[in-house]
Formats: structure tokens, sequence, C-alpha cells
């Protein structure tokens, strides 16, 4: 093993670049290479965790094994990586300075003025290093959050300075930039590059590489005058051209030779060739589909592209491993109504009611439920979506009319979905939830066992509410299964009605844990499903 490397990813330009989809690539070229190497996003915002942002504020929460309410690109670092993320793998400026404060009050620092400099750079150092100390990794890639020049990113752009002088050779910097084109002078535009590597250098740090987010290709002209204006080699000015899937990324990076550049400016050398054959296989698969469906996502926020990221993602490694074409059609929840059921959701080869919270779509998800259980449609219910489903199946199976979960109805004389007990005295809104990693053990007469293939799972949780089980007997019954339950509290993990094609509720989020190279097996057996004809 080598001595850890740092790589570190700054953006420039415009936001949404891309960051996170580099930084995951050259972690998987580098994974391919036989390196060990982890990924780690540094947030500029104050917020502790994204754990209380509203989606439309910051796209979907993604949680941890160790359950960590994370940025959403942690999901990218593990969807390409096969790497599982942790705590430590995601630092709010919030995180930092809550740190920082609360030593300050037990007096760590010997009565000494807290300036951002040293305190405040030292813990974020203290952060990135802590992946680094723990002897696992080669490699610590570390995406910066925001754009230079953002006066948030101010301490850690510091921070990087001072690792880069600290460590030399063992760090490198990378910085992904925009080159817009003028088509009115029909040329790429330089400048707003130039202006953010002057930016950067500022600041004190001198990228060590340029990633050029373009549309159209780089010539050995454009290529060159980057490199003079920025102070960088001209090999070190790499193309990142847009494609038509972001799994083709690091297939163009090693093109590009970004690994074989980070390689030689960290001085480590290619100890193994690269192995992209599973990557190449999953590609091929995606692009050479043998059939397709449509699945429709019902949830609250589905005008947003990155609020059910990793459930659309999910679809993708799951359609290529059966060489089938998902298409997701969204579906506002809030739009569905008794009248116009049909006209929504006739076609679909199957319906997957997204996570959530709140009142505010609910009923339509509710009626979707319905929709999918009466006429035969492949369903998937997740976390809120599985509370639906009770819900639904406790008003028009059981009779209970106003049936409902005590988060939307407190009064209801039917909380098929309640609070649960250790959830009932918290005041606190961030980083409560009953969240992470928990274990699940399965009925062995159930479809859900034939999908996972063993008694026992582990599957990550972001919620405050549950199946009540004082109504267990009802449903059990009546042909609502309960088949995955929580050894250890008894709290309902799957529902299923086997009398229906495919119906499966779980409280879990099965989407966290699906990659590129191992697809979830639930997510596999839905589209298997929805592939199916339905027999209404």
């Amino acid at each position: 093993m080598i001595s850890t490397k740092y790589i570190f990813v700054t953006g420039g330009v415009a936001s949404s670049l891309g960051k996170g989809i580099i930084a995951a690539s050259l972690a998987s070229l580098l994974k391919a290479r036989g390196y060990s190497v982890t990924n780690q996003k540094l947030d500029p915002y104050i917020n502790i965790d994204p754990g209380t942002l509203n989606p439309y504020e910051h796209g979907e929460c993604y949680v941890t094994e160790d359950g960590a309410e994370t940025d959403l690109d942690l999901g990218h670092y593990e969807r390409f990586t096969n790497v599982r993320t942790s705590q430590a793998n995601n630092v709010t400026t919030g995180r930092i300075y809550q740190s920082v404060i609360d030593k300050e009050r037990r007096g760590d620092f010997l009565g000494g003025t807290v300036q951002v400099i040293p305190h405040i750079t030292n813990e974020i150092k203290d952060r990135i290093k802590l992946l680094g100390n723990s002897g696992q990794y080669d490699f610590v890639i570390t995406e910066i959050g925001g754009t230079v020049g953002d006066i948030e990113s101010y301490p850690f752009i510091e921070t990087v300075r001072q690792m880069k002088w600290a460590l030399g050779n063992d760090c490198v910097v990378l910085h992904l930039t925009y080159i817009p084109f003028l088509s009115a002078a029909g040329e790429l535009k330089t400048k707003p590059t130039q202006h953010s590597v002057h930016a950067l250098m500022q600041q004190g740090v001198q990228p060590d590489i340029i990633i050029c987010r373009t549309e159209h290709p780089l010539s050995r002209n454009v290529r060159d005058k980057i490199a003079l204006f920025c102070n960088v080699e001209s090999d070190c000015v790499i193309e990142d051209s847009d494609v038509s899937s972001i799994y083709e990324v690091p297939l163009r990076m090693h093109q590009e030779k970004l690994d074989t550049q980070v390689l030689r400016k960290l001085d480590v050398p290619a100890k193994n060739e690269i192995d992209l054959s599973q990557w190449e296989s999953f590609l091929y698969k995606l692009k050479h589909p043998n059939s397709e469906i449509t699945i429709g996502l019902v949830g609250k926020y589905v005008e947003l592209q990155d609020a059910y990221k990793s459930i659309t993602e999910s679809f993708i490694h799951a359609g290529a491993a059966l060489q089938c074409k998902v298409h997701v059609k969204s579906i506002h929840s809030e739009t569905i109504t008794d009248d116009n059921l049909d006209e929504k959701l006739s076609g679909l080869n199957g319906i997957l009611v997204a996570p959530g919270f709140g009142n505010r779509g609910i009923e339509g998800k509710i009626l979707a439920v319905k929709y999918a259980r009466e006429n035969n449609i492949p369903f998937l219910g997740i976390c809120l979506g599985m509370q639906c489903a009770v819900v639904e199946f406790a008003r028009d199976v059981l009779g209970y009319a106003d049936a409902h979960s005590v988060e939307i109805a407190p009064a209801t004389k039917h909380p098929v979905i309640d609070i649960m007990e250790e959830q009932k005295n918290i005041a606190k809104m961030g980083g409560t939830m009953r969240l992470g990693a928990y274990p699940c053990k399965l009925e062995k007469n159930s479809k859900i066992f034939q999908i996972y293939g063993k008694e026992l799972i582990s599957e990550r949780h972001r919620h405050r509410y549950e199946f009540n089980n004082k109504y267990l007997e009802q449903f059990q019954k009546a042909g609502m299964k309960a088949v995955g339950i929580n050894p250890d509290n008894n709290l309902v993990e799957i529902v299923e009605i086997p009398s229906h094609p495919f119906f499966i509720g779980v409280q879990f989020h099965p989407e966290y844990k699906s990659t590129v190279l191992n697809p979830h097996p639930l997510f596999l057996a839905f589209v298997k499903a929805a592939s199916m004809p339905v027999n209404k």
C-alpha cells in the first residue's frame, strides 16, 4: 500500500457542471487499477447536514449505512465505486463551526482567540485526514462544493492551499470549468476558465489539471491556450464533453488519460493495467436493450430532476442488467384524482409510489396504490409509499374509511401507521429520525424471500412512522402479509399481497444500495415483473 494521496476537485464558472461525477469517475478508474479509494464531499452551507433541507433546495438526501444524512453526490460515489461511505465522507460548514465552537466552550483552546485560520482550517484538515489516516485508502478524493469565488467556500479553498503546500507530491488539485460556445462567433471561449483559474490562484491554489466541460470538442489550439494562460501542461487540459449517460464519463475520462495524469502528478506507478471490462459490459447492455417498459413514478417532487435520483438510477442499473430500457414517467401525485386515474396511470407496466413527508399529494399516492392493486399492475412502495399501501388496504379492503397515518391525520380513529415509540418525545428535527442500516428477517414462504434469496437482510432507513402492529392480524387475514420483520423490535419492514402478481411495500430505502455493478435485487425483480403481461 502506498502512502495516502489526496486529490481535490474544485469547480468554477458555473455550478452543476458535474464535479461529483468527475470525482466518482476518477475513483472508479483508480479502483479499476487495483487501488483503494474513497470519496468525500465538503459542502459550504451552514446546515449541519441536508436532512432538514427541502428537496426543492438541495435535491435528494442520501443516507449512508451508519445513518448519516448526506449530499446526493455520495450516492454517485457509491454507485460508481461500490465503496460504502459514512459520516466521515460528508462534511458541512455547519458541522465544522459547531465542532470548533464546542471546543471553545470546553476551553480546548486555552483562552486563545478562535479564528478561521488556524482553527477552522485545522478542523477541516482533520476531517479530510480522518479518512487518510484510517489506513484503508490509497487515495482520498475530496470534492469542494460550490464554485471558486463563493464566500462560503473560502475556508475550504484555504485548507486546500495549506494541504497542497504541506503534502507536496502527495496532493493534486483538479479544477472543473465550463468552456462556452458562442454561436455568433462560431468558437469556444476560454476567458471564463482563465478567470476561474485566476480566482483560484488568488487564493493561493494552482490547479494541476483542468477539466473542461464543453458541448464541442476542444482543439489542440484551445487546449494549448488554456495551458498557457492557466500555468498547466497541455496534456493536463482534459476535455469533458457531453455524453448520453453519466456512466460513460469514466470511459471518457480514461480516454482523456485523466487517471494517467493524476498518477503521474502524484508520482504513483500504475501498478496494474486498468480493467474496465465490467463497466464496458454494463454500458453495452444499457445501450442495447432487448425490450422496454414504462414505470410510473408517483411523487410530489417529480418536477425536480434530483429529488428521486437514487430511484431513477436504480432503474438504470436493473434495466441494464436485464437489457430492458426502463422509461420512468414522472406523475405528480397532487394531480391524481378519482376522475383522471385512467388518464394518468393507464398504459404503465409498473407503478412506484415514492417516499416523502407531509400531507401534500398524499391522496393521489393512495389512489395510485389502489389502481395498481385493483388492476394487477406491478407495484413497489418505498417508505411513505409502503405506508400509503397500508392506508389504502385498510380503507378499501378492511373497510376503515378514515384509516390514515397519524403524521397526516393525528385524530384518525384507525391509525394504521403510527409514530415509532422512540420518536414520540423527540422535538428536534435534524438527524433524529430512524436512520441507517437495520436488520430485517424475511418470511421464507414469500415473494420477497425469493427475491433476496436469504432470510436475514440489512437495509437503510429514514423515517419516523411505522406500521401499527395492533392491526397486523386483520391485515394478515385479509390478504396483506407482513413478510419482513425487524428481529429486534418487531417493526414491520415489508408487506406484500401474495395473490397479486407483484405488490410489495418496504419501509426502508432499497435505492440507496443499488450500484452499477450490483443492481438491487428488489429493483431487478420489479423490472422483471413489469416486463410481464398484465392480467387485469
